[in-house]
């Protein structure tokens, strides 16, 4: 599969864009530090943190990031997953480093965006990273571990998804990004991808494919798909992207009757994170309430400002409407340190 070098060099542009104004932005970033309150946005504020995933499990939430460790004008610098978990949505808890790329033996760097699910007693963690050269591309690996801190090993010795997987696709690095969901019935399905979006049924080993990969892309699809299921309605959340009306990725969403759809686009549920380029959501329902987490570029720590590839995890209240549609949310710096809205 080859790459489009235009489709590339236009992707690059608007990095490199998002990149300079966000370098530009020191005087209005959030600087690191006890002065706001804590549980404040963004969550997380001595590292810089980015592609948010949440897992409830018992009492807990433990939220999956990736560690964004790009210094000066690097563009993304990502070498390990780190998870937090929390209580009260506002405490959180560091249990440091579940997993370095280094970790799967066949890749070659990116740690990029990740989802950890519970089943059958074991966590299954789904991460995106740089294949090396046998399978040119990005890919998805699996691992799994017997605590939802870790340690996590590499499940299965090769990767769950290649791009030689989706010839289909435009470019190679589709093969991004895993959001995993198990349904009532106990089956378990996956989907992914950057400018296409992708579904499959994973076997009950959770570590293959099982049948056909469909191509399922929404209006404005991007990357950083999310689904999950709300009564009797399944959800893909996504960063979206209408290039002729917007320069930042925001966040669409579409609903379904059924994993396999068909699926109906429901139009934007959110904005662009501040001075990023870049969003991911995350969807959890804990403790009663539902919550959408994202990340911007508003943080500061030390000398280094928010950039593209130094981003902040941020968390606020989602709300639905009767018919199940999702009510349209405002990134606020806040976040859950506001009272609830109203259900």
């Amino acid at each position: 599969m080859s790459v489009r070098p235009r489709r590339f060099d236009v992707r690059l542009s608007q990095l490199a864009i998002a990149l300079l104004l966000t370098t530009t932005s020191m005087g209005a970033a959030v600087a690191a530090g006890p002065e706001r309150p804590v549980g404040a946005n963004p969550i997380i504020r001595d590292k810089f943190t980015a592609d948010p995933a949440p897992m409830v499990d018992g009492d807990r939430l433990y939220l999956y990031v990736g560690h964004d460790e790009a210094q000066r004008d690097e563009m993304f610098n990502m070498k390990e997953w780190l998870v937090y978990s929390t209580t009260d949505m506002k405490h959180w808890q560091d249990h440091g480093p579940i997993m370095k790329v280094s970790d799967f033996k066949w890749a070659k760097k990116d740690a990029w965006a990740s989802q950890t699910i519970k089943k059958n007693g074991k966590y299954w963690f789904y991460a995106a990273v740089e294949h090396d050269n046998t399978h040119p591309g990005k890919a998805i690996a699996v691992a799994v571990s017997n605590s939802p801190t870790g340690p996590f090993v590499d499940a299965k010795g090769s990767a769950l998804v290649t791009n030689q997987m989706t010839p289909k696709g435009t470019h190679s690095w589709e093969d991004i990004d895993p959001t995993v969901f198990t349904d009532d019935d106990g089956s378990t399905w996956i989907a992914w991808g950057n400018r296409q979006a992708y579904i499959a049924k994973l076997k009950p080993n959770m570590i293959e494919i099982d049948g056909e990969i469909t191509e399922i892309t929404p209006p404005h699809f991007e990357e950083g798909p999310w689904l999950h299921k709300r009564g009797g309605m399944y959800y893909l959340t996504y960063a979206s992207l209408d290039r002729s009306t917007h320069r930042d990725e925001r966040v669409s969403y579409s609903t379904a009757p059924a994993i396999t759809g068909p699926w109906t686009y429901r139009g934007e549920l959110t904005g662009s994170g501040k001075y990023s380029f870049t969003i991911h959501p995350g969807i959890a329902e804990f403790k009663g309430r539902s919550y959408l987490f994202l990340h911007n570029a508003a943080l500061e720590i030390g000398d280094l400002n928010g950039a593209i590839g130094r981003r902040a995890v941020t968390v606020e209240h989602l709300r639905y409407n009767p018919d199940g549609t999702m009510v349209p949310v405002i990134q606020t710096d806040a976040g859950v340190t506001a009272p609830p809205p109203a259900k």
